[in-house]
């Protein structure tokens, strides 16, 4: 028998007055002066209430009342610019989990296609600047972002978040050595600029796309240098032969730690290797813990 899945919210938000919502949490000064929060209030100010609060209603006899779930910068910035009222997201329970948590934010690559839309449909430059609460110069910046990268790095962070100056970095380097770098970038689940920054300098000349204008780095020598360069190299080869054994390995690893487990899940197995082999019992005890910790199981002995 299928088993309908009940929707854990109205299917239609609703104006509230913030008088009826209260906050779970308070906001204090010190977040108040948060870029984050100023960024909130510039957003409200200039396209109003893009996300809704999301509220659950109290059981009352008096005056409807409604606990906030999430959105509490939301409601602070509402408040601070003298809103009466705002749209909400009514939530049929009070569960006190964060909604925004759920909800993958804005990649870089995303962001730029945003702003060239926006600038597409006459948008200017400045208003898009205050509704992002930064400055026009950094909308500049975004909407230039992918000048220069290569469509398949631009395919590879397409979801991932980088800043300008990451992305002016990668455009030092040949579409190949883009490419690399990216894919590193990826498997540390790394794109902050200096890691970038090293990669580019642990780049050989051949594969920049003005090695003439390499300048020294932090006082490195050549050979320096050519040592970083070879190092690196062996660095994406292994990175490369661990991707391609990964998945065999680990399920490997998952089939022999089965097999532990059962062994010493039997007593007589188990009271025999105690009695007559103490040591190695021991060794597989810690070998099984160990194995069930790494691969994310959780020790059961």
């Amino acid at each position: 028998m299928t088993k309908s899945i009940e929707i854990g919210f109205d299917q239609k938000t609703r104006v509230i007055a913030l008088d009826q919502i209260a906050p779970t949490k308070l906001v204090s000064n010190e977040i108040k002066k948060t870029k984050k929060y100023r960024q909130i209030i510039s957003s409200i100010e200039e396209i109003g209430l893009v996300e809704p609060l999301v509220v659950h209603r109290l059981n009352s006899s008096q005056q409807q009342r409604y606990t906030l779930l999430d959105g509490h910068l939301r409601l602070e910035a509402l408040k601070h610019l003298k809103v009466g009222e705002a749209r909400c997201l009514l939530a049929k329970d009070d569960e006190m989990f964060t909604y925004n948590k759920r909800i993958n934010r804005l990649a870089s690559v995303q962001e730029h296609y945003m702003i060239l839309r926006a600038l597409d449909y006459g948008v200017p430059e400045d208003r898009i600047a205050r509704a992002l609460g930064v400055n026009i110069s950094r909308i500049r910046e975004k909407k230039k972002l992918l000048d220069g990268i290569c469509p398949e790095v631009v395919e590879i962070l397409k979801d991932r978040q980088f800043s300008t100056h990451t992305a002016n970095l990668l455009k030092k380097m040949k579409p190949v050595r883009q490419i690399e770098v990216a894919e590193l970038m990826v498997a540390t689940n790394n794109y902050a600029a200096p890691y970038v920054r090293a990669l580019v300098v642990a780049t050989p000349a051949s594969q920049l796309k003005e090695p003439e204008k390499r300048k020294p780095y932090g006082g490195l020598s050549s050979d320096e240098q050519t040592s970083m360069e070879q190092e690196m190299s062996k660095l994406q080869r292994d990175i490369k032969a661990v991707e391609e054994s990964y998945g065999t390995n680990m399920l490997t690893l998952v089939v022999a730690n089965g097999y532990l487990s059962r062994l010493l899940d039997n007593e007589q197995v188990s009271g025999y290797l105690r009695r007559h082999h103490g040591e190695l019992h021991r060794q597989l005890e810690t070998l099984h813990d160990g194995i069930e910790a790494d691969i994310g199981l959780g020790g059961s002995k």
